[in-house]
């Protein structure tokens, strides 16, 4: 399909999305796509899973029927070399680099003394590590555009100590919040900002880590991330930065106030609210 003509400024320009088979980085990547542009896809998902639907390649299809470019690239995030690799990859491929999106993520709410040192081990090098060595890796091409985003899917740094409980995770959520808000301080040119939903999202995370189909059916879909992601995608970047924000709080500032069409369960006004959110 011919791209669509388009005036949001990431129309034309190049972004790299982590976990981008399903959930909240589909989502964005899809978005990504209606608006123009050119969306490299990473996630470990290639071939279709017994019981989570989606792959990356069912991701690229759904951008290219939006009118946008897409590169699917199965990989594993916790391969530094394989991520290095897929970033410049795209890079190369698109002759850009313009927005890093930090979205994959591993959920595990067992508390320290209980936790496995393997599920540690899985949580942090999913979500630290691998958000350090996409950013890393995604820096070099971002220095080089003039609309330079770096947008991690990671919580207000709140400091009630019930969310301490489930140390481990919290430590690599936060963790993910510090390290992109750092950049913002460290790298002149280059937006780095994070979002988190004020409630839960329909994803598999939450269905099958979290709160089962119960806590879905209380929950909004992917799409208000996604969509909350392209506004502040949308920002110049010298104007924008810095900042983790909540996704309704940022459609609140662009005039979307009504987020009835958001629920998974049409009239649902008994929503389960997210983790971090008081």
């Amino acid at each position: 399909m011919e791209p669509l003509v388009n005036d949001h400024p990431m129309a034309g320009r190049a972004a790299f999305v982590t976990g981008a088979s399903r959930g909240i980085g589909k989502a964005i990547a899809v978005a990504l796509g209606a608006a123009g542009a050119k969306v490299a896809l990473f996630a470990k998902t290639g071939q279709p899973h017994a019981k989570l639907p989606g792959t990356v390649y069912d991701t690229a299809s759904e951008i290219e029927d939006a009118g946008g470019s897409a590169l699917p690239i199965v990989g594993d995030l916790r391969d530094a070399e394989a991520v290095t690799e897929a970033v410049d990859r795209a890079a190369a491929q698109f002759g850009r680099l313009d927005a890093c999106v930090n979205n994959a993520s591993a959920l595990d709410l067992t508390p320290v003394g209980e936790m496995s040192l393997k599920r540690y081990d899985l949580i942090t090098q999913v979500n630290m590590r691998g958000t350090f060595a996409t950013t890393s890796a995604a820096l070099p091409h971002l220095r080089d555009s003039d609309h330079a985003h770096l947008l991690t899917i990671a919580p207000p740094l709140n400091t009630d100590p019930k969310w301490f409980d489930a140390g481990p995770y919290t430590a690599s959520k936060y963790g993910m919040t510090v390290m992109t808000l750092g950049a913002a301080g460290t790298e002149p040119g280059v937006a780095a900002n994070c979002l988190w939903p004020a409630t839960t999202i329909a994803t598999a995370a939450v269905e099958f880590a979290l709160g089962g189909r119960a806590m879905v059916e209380r929950s909004r879909k992917p799409e208000i991330v996604a969509d909350a992601a392209l506004a502040v995608l949308a920002k110049d970047p010298a104007a924008c930065t810095g900042r983790a924000r909540l996704v309704e709080d940022v459609l609140a500032d662009e005039g979307v106030t009504d987020l009835s069409g958001y629920a998974v369960v049409p009239g649902q006004t008994d929503l389960q609210p997210d983790i971090y959110v008081d």
